[in-house]
């Protein structure tokens, strides 16, 4: 009964257009009714406790870095390196879409943001060479949920604190499933691209691509020092994220001077808006995750998938699906706050490897962003390339559908995840 006061609360409020932070809030204050121990004091005390967290100070750093390297050139010299590697192969600007949506992903961590900085600048040169806008715009999207499985993930933070599993293990359990995805792209664009009727663009010189190279190399240190920093045990993720800020800052401002003093008020209220977005997701979510535990919901879950605790594969196969169902209708952070203490129990009893698990429940709840009528990441594209979610669909499906792939590979094959996980920690 108390599941069903949960879930019914929870989406009852959510359709009724009712922001989620609150919604999970009323949720738990409805399980509180229910159980007989309602008390405002749990609930302040649980909302303080949701953000009064160290590790959590890596989501408002990684935001503000992601936000200093669009506004100080960063993201642009990306693009640049990128169309000087590509942009003369034919359907080149697909494999620039494709490798610039890896190096975004190992600077902001936030789907959302490089599809957003991605559509913006590639869009209208893929419409204007030929290409379809449709399957450009779905590239991008498909591209776009690469960076919350690359580090710096901010996913992967909130996973870690709601969870408790190591997040330098998260991150860099993420990086080859990431670089698969980006495979996958590859090839399923490769394949489409045969068929189009696409303007090349020129040949760069060798000297232009040093060039080019030269411009982005600053740009292509920064996941270079975060990954490095973290394997080598020199900071934390937390303290990466400062360093990723710090070094945005300093590299926008002394070395492209993109970055202007005059900038910084509007970059640092940008971030401080979307922080404040996810902190209180966090923090309503924390008085959900405590009541659902009171009201040991995980129990009355893991019996109900009792018949598939004792086989590892229908288990992963039965809460992939259900993941990818919720995400239809939910974003990807309250997806992760609200299914991660409820999972993870039962994956324990399974004995599942948690950093694993994480890995891929974070791509399970990333594929939901491209799957309407919720996908975040689907509506960004939209608007960004002008086009409706049905034409999107049209060009998306192909990019889909290998990354489903992908993720059924790794729960099929869970050391993809695991051996590189050994040698990276």
């Amino acid at each position: 009964m108390a599941l069903t006061i949960f879930v019914a609360s929870l989406f009852g409020i959510m359709a009724l257009g009712v922001p989620i932070a609150f919604a999970l809030l009323v949720s738990g204050i409805a399980l509180m009714a229910f159980l007989g121990m309602f008390d405002p004091q749990i609930i302040a005390q649980n909302l303080i406790k949701g953000a009064d967290s160290f590790p959590m100070l890596a989501v408002p750093f990684f935001i503000l870095a992601g936000e200093l390297m669009n506004a100080g050139g960063i993201s642009k010299r990306i693009v640049n390196f990128a169309m000087a590697m590509f942009g003369h192969v034919r359907g080149g600007l697909g494999y620039v879409a494709i490798f610039a949506s890896i190096l975004f992903a190992g600077l902001s961590g936030s789907a959302v943001a490089d599809t957003a900085a991605l559509g913006a600048i590639l869009i209208p040169m893929m419409v204007k060479a030929g290409y379809d806008r449709n399957r450009s715009t779905g590239l991008i999207a498909a591209g776009g949920i690469i960076a919350p499985v690359i580090p710096p993930s901010i996913p992967m933070i909130l996973f870690g604190v709601t969870s408790g599993v190591s997040i330098t293990k998260l991150f860099m359990g993420g990086i080859i499933p990431g670089l698969l995805i980006g495979v996958g792209l590859v090839v399923t664009w490769y394949l489409l691209a045969r068929k189009g009727n696409f303007e090349v663009q020129p040949r760069k010189s060798t000297k232009e691509m040093l060039v080019a190279t030269r411009d982005a190399f600053w740009a292509l240190m920064l996941p270079v020092i975060i990954v490095g920093g973290l394997r080598g045990g020199i900071f934390t993720p937390t303290e990466a994220a400062v360093v990723a800020a710090f070094y945005a800052l300093f590299v926008g401002l002394f070395i492209y001077r993109e970055l202007k003093m005059g900038d910084l008020y509007k970059v640092l209220v940008d971030s401080a808006k979307t922080t404040s977005i996810v902190i209180f997701l966090v923090a309503a979510a924390m008085v959900s995750a405590w009541m659902i535990t009171i009201a040991n919901i995980p129990m009355l879950l893991t019996e109900l998938l009792e018949p598939f605790v004792a086989n590892q594969l229908l288990l992963m196969l039965a809460i992939v699906a259900l993941v990818l169902i919720i995400g239809t209708s939910m974003d990807l952070t309250p997806t992760v706050l609200i299914l991660t203490p409820i999972l993870m129990p039962i994956v324990k009893v399974a004995g599942i490897d948690p950093v694993y698990f994480g890995i891929v429940f974070i791509l399970a709840c990333c594929i939901g962003l491209l799957t309407p009528p919720v996908g975040t990441v689907l509506n960004v594209a939209c608007g960004v390339g002008n086009i409706s979610i049905q034409n999107i669909l049209r060009g998306i499906w192909p990019f889909l559908l290998v990354e489903v792939v992908v993720l059924l590979l790794l729960i099929l094959f869970p050391d993809i995840v695991l051996v590189p996980l050994q040698w990276f920690t």
